[in-house]
């Protein structure tokens, strides 16, 4: 069973990277620098790229959902804009009704994110939401099991204890009408706390893409400190959205910290746009969507 929605742009890209066997940045953005400087790169690199935000966007201002959308409608790549881990109902029902300039869904794709829920009632709801989505032209994207830990904008589930994906729930997941799987396999929301602590199932994840393909894509959550050589054994295991945030936001962050209130901010703004530009460029070239737009 493929998408029900194979025109939709988010679950076109994806397929694409699946058919390629490369890997789509999804960037967690969080303001203007971070939008534009993902722009800049995917379009140095010719390179799709998806652009995320969390739930907490739409709350602090739809104005930065209207100009994701806009941004990536007028960008010379394909981009789209993905909602990740919307956890509550009526904010995904919200974010669906945006629509963009040009009169389409303002997002191309919403994770209905009810990991923090028991499975049972976590696959009801999800089956609910998915069909709302579908409705609206947008793809939805599910977490079978629960990736442990949290980032901010994203409510931690350090409380929820974290459970592996199962082959098992790939098929009842599947079952809700998902495009998107974002399986929990070892990797955690947040801090590894040092590269010798990833330890990731990587014959889970290989059954897990066996059991899902052809029939929805498979995206990877927990990125932070990840290697490119495991960020390449996942791509390998069929996964195809990473998502990254301090992966491209580190030096970002870290060049803030140090001179805010020493440089102009133009300057401040300016020089931590390219910093995470550079940081997204380098990261198209290791998952090998350089080219590929």
């Amino acid at each position: 069973m493929a998408s029900s929605l194979p025109s939709n742009r988010a679950v076109k890209m994806l397929a694409a990277a699946s058919a390629g066997h490369y890997g789509v940045l999804g960037v967690v953005s969080y303001n203007l620098e971070t939008i534009i400087a993902c722009i800049r790169a995917a379009e140095a690199k010719s390179s799709p790229l998806q652009i995320l935000l969390f739930p907490w966007a739409l709350k602090y201002s739809p104005l930065v959902v209207d100009f994701a959308a806009h941004a990536a409608r007028s960008a010379k790549v394909p981009i789209t804009v993905h909602m990740d881990h919307a956890q509550d109902p009526d904010i995904i029902k919200q974010a669906s009704r945006i629509l963009a300039a040009d009169g389409t869904p303002a997002f191309d794709s919403i994770m209905v994110d009810m990991s923090h829920y028991e499975k049972e009632e976590n696959l009801r709801r999800t089956r609910e939401l998915v069909a709302w989505c579908h409705e609206r032209g947008i793809a939805a994207e599910a977490e079978p099991g629960r990736i442990e830990g949290g980032e901010d904008g994203v409510k931690d589930t350090a409380e929820l204890e974290g459970m592996i994906t199962t082959a098992e729930e790939v098929d009842e997941f599947v079952g809700t009408g998902i495009d998107f799987l974002a399986p929990a396999f070892g990797n955690v929301h947040g801090e590894y706390h040092g590269v010798e602590n990833i330890r990731l199932d990587y014959d889970r994840l290989d059954s897990i893409h066996k059991k899902a393909q052809g029939r929805v894509q498979i995206v990877l959550h927990g990125t932070n400190e990840f290697p490119p050589d495991i960020m390449r054994k996942c791509i390998d295991r069929g996964v195809t959205r990473i998502n990254v945030n301090k992966l491209v936001l580190s030096e970002y962050n870290e060049y803030v910290a140090q001179n805010t209130g020493k440089v102009p901010l133009t300057q401040l703004m300016e020089k931590g746009t390219d910093l995470i530009q550079q940081a997204c460029e380098r990261w198209m070239d290791h998952i090998g969507s350089s080219g590929k737009a």
